[in-house]
């Protein structure tokens, strides 16, 4: 028996932050209806590459999951819904503010068949204010707050990030963790509630520091000037003879002193760590070996250098395989399988690998 057994989702939402917020639902036990169009479903089943029937994308992210097609646009359709609204325990939709109401599926109309259902709306900007309405993707929402900002080098031109900060970090997390409070807070009360969950004004929280500076000194920080944005020899990316690169994190002294021992300049130990001549000093040492050769040599000393290995080379890492991370498996309902997802639930906590 998982933590939410007992707890039945209906997932109106489609490609990624209500999908992976259910996912998370679905690891603890909850079972989750996936509310989908008639015709194609949702949209990210036809994305590229395939996986079977579906997409790669849309299997990792809605294994465990059971599906009913409904046309929302027809009330006849919609009236299906009834019974399912009257069943289920959480509702998560991510359109637009005022779509559901105008299928008659808003939170006052469904709280009126259920008034004990936690109704979680993930948006971009939220129900209300003056960007509640606009369109946006992951890299608006990092646009505009200010996190895109700060991804450039000193030039300042802004680099596309990697990931899908704001749909993930801002988006399924928030959402997944308000809804077991939701939950854990109707177990008292009886009550369930609205949840608003706006992908861009949770971005502020992970820049946390740069908001600290900002409104406590007036240091509001640039790219490629501030400790964790490049303006430290300590915190910085350093190439080497082979073309690979070192992620070198020495932030605390101790960590610095061992780590200038290691290269052969232990005279640096007090240096500041914002002196771009530093900086380049341990550049050029650190451009005269190998990857391969520098990791021998830091070997597992307390320095806090790590290579940057690519995506592959990270999913094949012996530490991360001897964790159990990829030892899950989803089917494309043929033959194949893939390692399923790795999500954030203590293992104990999430359902058996067997029904994956």
């Amino acid at each position: 028996m998982q933590a939410l057994s007992d707890i039945t989702v209906l997932d109106f939402s489609t490609l990624l932050p209500g999908p992976l917020c259910t996912l998370l639902l679905a690891e603890a036990g909850a079972r989750v209806i996936k509310i989908e169009r008639p015709a194609g479903g949702d949209e990210m089943r036809g994305y590229l590459p395939r996986f079977g029937e579906d997409s790669v994308n849309f299997t990792l992210l809605n294994c465990g999951k059971a599906s009913v097609a409904i046309d929302l646009k027809n009330e006849d359709e919609r009236a299906r819904l009834r019974q399912l609204i009257e069943e289920a325990d959480v509702l998560i939709e991510q359109f637009r503010p005022g779509v559901m109401q105008r299928l008659g599926l808003d939170y006052e109309s469904v709280a009126r068949i259920n008034p004990r259902l936690v109704y979680c709306s993930i948006t971009g900007y939220g129900q209300e204010g003056a960007r509640a309405g606009m369109a946006g993707h992951d890299l608006n929402y990092q646009a505009l707050t200010g996190m895109l900002s700060l991804t450039g080098d000193a030039q300042g031109q802004p680099l596309v990030p990697p990931t899908l900060t704001a749909d993930l970090a801002g988006g399924a997390y928030p959402a997944f963790m308000n809804i077991l409070l939701a939950l854990r807070q109707r177990d008292r009360d009886g009550k369930g509630r609205h949840l608003d969950v706006a992908m861009a004004d949770n971005l502020f929280t992970l820049m946390y520091w740069g908001l600290g500076n900002g409104w406590s000194q007036g240091l509001w920080p640039r790219p490629g000037s501030d400790k964790v944005t490049g303006g430290s020899c300590r915190y910085q990316v350093y190439e080497t003879a082979d073309g690979r690169h070192l992620a070198v994190a020495p932030l605390e002294d101790k960590f610095w002193r061992a780590f200038v021992e290691v290269i052969g300049l232990p005279e640096l130990a007090d240096a500041a760590d914002d002196d771009a001549s530093v900086r380049q000093r341990v550049a050029a040492v650190l451009i005269q070996r190998s990857a391969e050769a520098w990791m021998q040599a830091f070997g597992d000393g307390d320095t806090c250098v790590s290579l940057v290995a690519s995506l592959r080379e990270a999913a094949e890492d012996p530490h991360f395989i001897a964790r159990g991370l990829f030892s899950r498996e989803v089917a494309d309902g043929a033959s194949r399988t893939m390692p399923a997802l790795p999500v954030p639930i203590d293992p104990s906590l999430r359902v058996p690998a067997s029904q994956v």
